[in-house]
């Protein structure tokens, strides 16, 4: 499948021919097709389902695209794709850099234009992180971009770190248990929001964008702050990892794996009506006891 140099989309021209590369394709493409059918992404009905595909220039986004061509490529992903760059109007963003490599890489898409980021810095106090005000912003420009392209849903690239992460992140200072859902539908009612590398190592994503060497632009308007709580989150899982690789999939794994009987929340498990079984009747009952 992933050997004919002959049958192979322009996404992954110049792939590394070694065996650890078709391991790790293999690896991120399987994952994916299994978060697509596991969690019913693709809509069934008389009309092609199209979705946005939203491309960032990270390490994340590259790897989403070019995992959803290929499977589309061999005809396991029955959807139309339109990737979508935002640019939020961030001072030295190489603006070119993403509409040239879709050209070259016959990826159907669009680039879209609005300064979020003079509305960040003027309505974010110094000192406070911008994340919750930059991705409001941009997840409301996307939603209308999607719409008005006829998408059915708008793709993101988080992966299962960034999964993790935020769950920790709302134990930690949200007091709730959730994270990112693989599915949602946004608040409106009318767009889906999808995450198919919800099963896919962040490490993963950076060994075969790296591999393919696609032009990665890194986000320097949050990236720069320091002290995120995403970070020190970050920084837990990756000692916790280090102790004992391997925990970060286990712990994944539990988030597929809950048991509302034994949490603490009665709005998921009714605590109130939970009973015991009734007892049995001893075999003597209601028997006359004899005389002494």
């Amino acid at each position: 499948m992933f050997d004919e140099t002959d049958d192979i989309h322009p996404l992954f021209h110049g792939a590394p021919s070694s065996t650890e590369f078709k391991k790790l394709r293999k690896r991120i493409v399987r994952a994916t097709r299994e978060a697509v059918e596991q969690y019913g992404m693709v809509e069934r009905g008389e009309k092609r389902p199209k979705w946005l595909v939203c491309l960032s220039g990270g390490k994340d986004s590259y790897t989403l695209l070019a995992v959803l061509h290929e499977l589309k490529w061999r005809g396991l992903l029955p959807v139309d794709l339109l990737a979508c760059n935002l640019d939020q109007g961030q001072p030295g963003f190489p603006a070119t850099v993403l509409p040239e490599f879709l050209e070259r890489m016959q990826v159907p898409h669009r680039i879209e234009y609005q300064d979020t980021y003079s509305v960040v810095m003027d309505k974010v106090p110094q000192g406070r992180t911008f994340c919750a005000l930059c991705s409001r912003l941009r997840r409301g420009n996307l939603y209308r971009i999607a719409r008005e392209e006829g998408c059915s849903a708008v793709v993101l690239g988080h992966h299962r770190d960034d999964i993790l992460e935020t769950f920790f992140m709302n134990l930690f200072h949200g007091g709730r248990l959730a994270t990112m859902p693989p599915k949602l539908v946004n608040e409106e009612g009318d767009l889906f929001v999808y995450r198919p590398l919800a099963h896919v190592a962040e490490a993963d994503c950076e060994r075969f964008a790296r591999a393919m060497n696609y032009p990665i632009i890194p986000c320097d308007l949050c990236g720069s702050q320091d002290g995120l709580q995403r970070q020190q989150v970050k920084a837990i899982l990756d000692g916790w990892e280090r102790n004992a690789p391997g925990r970060r999939q286990v712990m994944f794994r539990a988030l597929m794996n809950i048991r509302p009987s034994h949490m603490l929340d009665p709005k998921l498990f009714d605590f109130a009506g939970l009973m015991r079984a009734a007892a049995e009747p001893p075999e003597d009952a209601g028997k006359i006891p004899d005389l002494r």
